[in-house]
């Protein structure tokens, strides 16, 4: 019978798994963090913030009426701030990360990481349509000198879903000339830091943008629709094409990818699970890949989601789940990873993670995560690098701040960071794997 986030964690300390060595993991393997611009850095202008300001009373009004199975946990709600209050739905200055960068990568290089992953936010390099803040883009080139200095590898996001304002005026993805105006701002960000940055990934989950933010209605610009889910999709395949060619044409050598959100499906029995699985398998985790693989060099994986079809998805036990309700089953990344051997790729895990603000159950999960990880390897998947998602508290999108994502807890009244246990055992993974 599986145990209980409880026994689990007793057990990962019991055993003193931390201090086992992971011998598999190759010669120049990436262990870092990541981060979003608009969940950490501060004083953004673009589609998202002027969203939240429109809905922050709503948002809270939501939590209050409609509160989880059980009532809001008091540990959440004595946090600051909490989904009961509308600051919570507000990125405003956020981490301050903005300005604290320098101070945030000297903890990354304290807990023995080796790379990072960030993106650039659009909105503040092309502010104006065709427009672009050579001093934004100088902070950019701090900040990347900053984590070279400190022997972290920068890893790039160009797009982490957030549009400049006079973008999303225009219908922002949906836009017919999306593609173009993407492939001029990746143009720009290429030919200033070409010489600086090997690796870049250029779109981040366009499945799950998609899905939230064009079928579901959730995100902004909130529609909803089978066909303008399909084709944001395609926009967004078309505009990771033309940005990998504009890349490679400034530097042949870069290293190009996109990151995609991928889930492991489990069926029960039965001849329509089966093909339910296959169906989702096919469609959700290959349909953006399969249609960019001739425009690739690695492929990006955010592993979150362990998928249980009984006539139906997400029919899942959740006898392990995090702060936000996802049932936790970091051992599934390993059939993901082999299931993308098939594209003959260099694999980086650019993103995995839970909330956990009580850090109860990190430590375990980044254990389990590396195992699965070595296992892979030993099947012979070219997995390359780990980044735990995320570095720091963050803002997390339409639920605000209240869950905890970080290796790193911030105060937010505050600004002050304080390291959690759970990083420093990662530490310890990362120094029994060299």
């Amino acid at each position: 019978m599986k145990k209980n986030k409880k026994e689990l964690f007793t057990d990962y300390i019991d055993k003193g798994l931390s201090q086992s060595r992971n011998s598999i993991f190759p010669s120049g393997f990436y262990w870092g963090a990541a981060t979003s611009a608009h969940q950490v850095e501060g004083g953004n202008h673009n589609d998202w913030s002027e969203w939240e300001l429109k809905n922050a009373k709503i948002k809270a009004q939501i939590a209050k009426n409609n509160p989880p199975v059980g009532g809001w946990p008091e540990f959440i709600l004595e946090s600051y701030p909490n989904p009961l209050q509308e600051e919570n739905y507000i990125s405003g200055i956020c981490c301050d990360h903005y300005n604290k960068y320098e101070e945030d990568f000297d903890i990354a290089k304290s807990l023995g990481h080796n790379a990072h992953r960030f993106s650039i936010e659009w909105s503040r390099i092309e502010p104006e349509e065709g427009k672009f803040n050579e001093k934004e883009i100088e902070h950019y080139r701090k900040v990347i000198l900053a984590l070279k200095k400190k022997g972290l590898e920068p890893f790039v996001t160009l797009w982490h879903w957030t549009l400049p304002l006079w973008l999303a005026e225009k219908k922002g993805v949906r836009n017919r000339n999306f593609p173009k105006y993407f492939e001029r701002y990746v143009s720009k960000i290429a030919d200033k830091f070409g010489s600086e940055i090997k690796y870049w990934m250029i779109i981040n989950e366009p499945e799950i943008y998609s899905l939230n933010a064009y079928f579901r209605g959730r995100w902004v610009p909130q529609r909803r629709g089978i066909f303008s889910f399909y084709w944001t999709i395609r926009k967004l395949i078309k505009a990771h094409k033309l940005a990998y060619k504009a890349i490679k044409k400034i530097d042949t050598s870069s290293v190009v990818g996109s990151v995609c959100n991928l889930s492991d499906f489990k069926s029960s029995e039965g001849v329509i699970n089966v093909l339910l699985r296959v169906f989702f398998e096919r469609f959700w985790n290959h349909y953006f890949l399969r249609n960019v693989k001739n425009y690739l060099d690695c492929i990006g994986l955010n592993f979150y989601f362990h998928n249980r079809i009984d006539y139906g998805l997400n029919k899942n036990t959740n006898e392990v789940i995090s702060d936000v309700g996802w049932d936790l089953h970091p051992e599934d990344i390993e059939d993901v990873l082999k299931d993308l051997k098939r594209y003959h790729k260099p694999i980086f895990i650019t993103e995995s993670g839970l909330a956990d603000k009580k850090d109860e159950d990190r430590a375990w999960f980044i254990k389990e995560t590396v195992e699965a990880i070595s296992r892979a390897l030993s099947a012979n998947v070219d997995v390359r690098g780990y980044f735990h998602w995320s570095l720091l508290d963050n803002f997390e999108w339409d639920k605000g701040f209240w869950p905890r994502f970080g290796l790193v807890e911030i105060d937010y009244k505050t600004m002050e960071r304080k390291i959690r246990k759970s990083a420093w055992e990662y530490k310890k993974i990362i120094e029994n794997s060299k």
